[in-house]
């Protein structure tokens, strides 16, 4: 069965948990003592029925304050697909989760208040929904019920977000109006809208096409290197090193040509086992191959760069200035590396690029050139997801500060 990764994002309150909520209990995924939990706790707190948001509010914290401040995995399956729900926060403080949560989603949902349409944190998920490689966007215009299901309003808020998502290069948009607390156009439809003929949501999940981010070429990040017991005989190729980690890009084939980077050493596959992602081969020769290093196809390899530029989601309570010493964590390999240019810093209100910054705040975006202390094997991240990013960590507290997305356009200083 097709499995389908989506994420919920928003701006605070605009009801992305109780639209998960909804969607795993009219699809009958949930269980009866999760429903009678969130009973209890709806009337502890004076409220009638189900408050199924709380269904995705997993911490004691957020059950508490009644807000999502982590990311909650949800799954669910339909007798058309499979489906994995990231819940992200609204709340802007807690961008880094919406990052974490989006970046291996094929589609997200981008949920807007009809009350109060597109606001700051809607347009920063779009963006940065974008940024990440989602090229499906669904724009779930709820709380239709409090604007007495107007046509009107709902035609204003997707023609807005229509031209926004046009400057983001998006390339498909769909947008639904529902009504995520009593359930309307979320699995079924809503008699409340005669004047929508399109899916509901579920349906739209179900049916639409799957992003592919798949690269043909292979990429091997190595994790490990699995040397041979002492005194092993298991044939020709028993006595090799095997290169074990988990594939980026492509299947490996014994014969086929590959390069090991950074080094840039040559060889060919003599054998492969594992099925895809974790897989682990050997070589024809004897390399010099160790954790970190890339295995890729001699044929359409990486670039191999002693700098890096990408557009950096900054998570860190201190900016990024130039001239800050960092981790920069590629694939399986960590290295130290300075940021020497802050080329510009995205507005993701108006999407214009200021240019002439000094610094990267929590949860502004910008691109960032870094010098790095070994080079690095990339690729751009438009074409491939996982060799063409990389995540930003603070040498003192060790802690993630940065997600970048490689880009090897030419990018002016």
């Amino acid at each position: 069965m097709e499995l389908l990764r989506f994420a919920t994002a928003g701006s605070v309150d605009d009801g992305k948990s109780t639209l998960i909520g909804r969607l795993l209990h009219d699809t009958k995924a949930l269980f009866d003592d999760v429903i009678d939990a969130v009973a209890a706790t709806t009337a502890r707190r004076g409220g009638e029925g189900l408050d199924l948001a709380l269904v995705t509010d997993g911490l004691r914290a957020e059950r508490e304050q009644g807000i999502t401040i982590d990311v909650a995995y949800r799954y669910f399956s339909t007798p058309l697909r499979s489906f994995v729900i990231a819940d992200t926060p609204g709340h802007v403080q807690y961008t880094r989760n919406m990052v974490t949560g989006a970046s291996t989603s094929d589609v997200a949902v981008i949920l807007v208040d009809a009350r109060h349409g597109l606001r700051e944190q809607s347009r920063r998920h779009a963006a940065l929904s974008a940024l990440l490689g989602i090229q499906h966007l669904v724009l779930a215009v709820n709380k239709m019920d409090l604007v007495d299901w107007s046509e009107a309003r709902f035609e204003e808020i997707r023609a807005e977000f229509a031209a926004f998502a046009e400057q983001l290069h998006v390339p498909v948009v769909t947008a639904i109006p529902l009504c995520a607390l009593d359930g309307g156009n979320v699995v079924d439809p809503s008699p409340h809208t005669p004047w929508y003929q399109g899916p509901t949501l579920l349906e739209h999940l179900e049916t639409l096409e799957i992003p592919t981010h798949d690269h043909d070429a292979l990429r091997l990040p190595v994790q490990v290197v699995i040397k041979p017991a002492v005194g092993s005989g298991a044939g020709p190729t028993g006595e090799r090193r095997w290169y074990a980690g988990s594939l980026a890009g492509g299947l490996p084939e014994v014969g086929d040509e590959i390069v090991v980077l950074p080094s840039g050493t040559r060889s060919r596959i003599a054998a492969v086992e594992g099925n895809a992602p974790a897989v682990r081969i050997q070589l024809e020769h004897e390399l010099d191959v160790s954790r970190g290093d890339v295995i890729a196809d001699a044929a359409d390899a990486p670039h191999t760069v002693p700098q890096v530029t990408a557009r950096v989601a900054w998570m860190g309570e201190k900016p990024l200035r130039t001239g800050n010493h960092v981790l920069i964590k590629h694939g399986t390999r960590t290295v130290k590396a300075v940021a020497t240019i802050l080329h510009d810093r995205l507005d993701v209100t108006t999407l214009e690029r200021e240019h002439g910054v000094d610094e990267l705040a929590l949860n502004e975006i910008g691109t960032v050139t870094f010098i790095t202390a070994q080079s690095l094997p990339v690729d751009d991240y438009a074409t491939n997801r996982t060799t063409g990013s990389f995540i930003v960590i603070d040498e003192v507290s060790n802690g993630t500060v940065g997600a970048g997305m490689v880009t090897l356009e030419a990018v002016p200083a």
